[in-house]
């Protein structure tokens, strides 16, 4: 029965898919995206740029290998390099001896002397013969040296070039990340100032509970002194006249234009 559902269900589903023509591929293909789309959205920027800080480090084996292949193709410039000048050196001095020994022909000698040795018109003309042909193939050699050179060089000069752009290309990500960051940093203080800017319940609470208490602290620091003040302890000393005539004439003494004696005498008279 489980077969039999199964079997009916795809046959119903692809008859809907031919009969509104919209293939199924494609519904999968757009919640795939989607998903991806959604699963990147949710994630944090300060992920983010981790992970973009991570994709830039990896970059550092591909030019580690990069600039190891430039090393080796120096290397082998400079090999090559060596060779040709060799070669080159070779071919000079088989060209002279070449000329030498087709001046010292053209003289018609029956014999002649090379390095205390005598040879004759035929061993000097067959050994002409044989050093142009190793020169002609020597020659060949060179030229192809010659274009190997050429070629390896502006292949290393290429290789300079895109480790070169690849070296500019990270250190531009690099800023662009940094960047990234600082905007992201800004982002995120000014979020918190616009939260707290917002949301200022909390302290407004806070401010008139704080005021509050002060204003609790100050009657009660006022009501302390009054108590004090009015409701002190009782004196049981009399009071001395005298004391009270001196106080008198101390508070009055101060004033501008009064004589201490005279205010003393006004009050005994009194």
């Amino acid at each position: 029965m489980l077969k039999k559902a199964l079997i009916g269900g795809g046959l119903a589903v692809l008859l809907s898919s031919i009969t509104v023509g919209t293939p199924l591929f494609s519904y999968a293909r757009t919640g795939a995206s989607w998903v991806r789309q959604s699963a990147a959205d949710s994630m944090p920027i300060e992920w983010e740029l981790k992970r973009a800080r991570q994709m830039i480090a990896d970059l550092q084996p591909e030019i580690k290998t990069a600039a190891k292949q430039i090393a080796l193709e120096k290397v082998e410039v400079a090999r090559l390099e060596k060779q040709l000048a060799d070669n080159d050196s070779r071919l000079a001095k088989s060209r002279r001896d070449i000329e030498r020994l087709s001046q010292d022909l053209e003289s018609d000698s029956q014999s002649y002397t090379y390095a205390g040795r005598t040879y004759t018109y035929v061993q000097v003309e067959k050994d002409l013969s044989n050093r142009f042909k190793r020169h002609k193939t020597r020659k060949a050699t060179s030229d192809k040296l010659g274009q190997m050179v050429d070629a390896r060089k502006a292949s290393l000069t290429a290789a300079n070039e895109r480790l070169d752009a690849m070296l500019q290309a990270r250190r531009q990500l690099e800023v662009e990340v940094e960047n990234l960051a600082a905007r992201c940093a800004a982002l995120r203080v000014s979020q918190t100032a616009s939260e707290l800017s917002v949301d200022d319940s909390a302290l407004s609470q806070t401010r008139a509970l704080l005021d509050g208490i002060a204003a609790r602290i100050d009657v009660e620091e006022e009501t302390m002194h009054v108590d004090n003040e009015y409701f002190g302890g009782i004196n049981l000393d009399e009071p001395s006249d005298e004391d009270l005539i001196d106080e008198i004439a101390v508070y009055f003494s101060a004033e501008p234009g009064t004589d201490a004696d005279e205010t003393i005498v006004a009050i005994q008279l009194d």
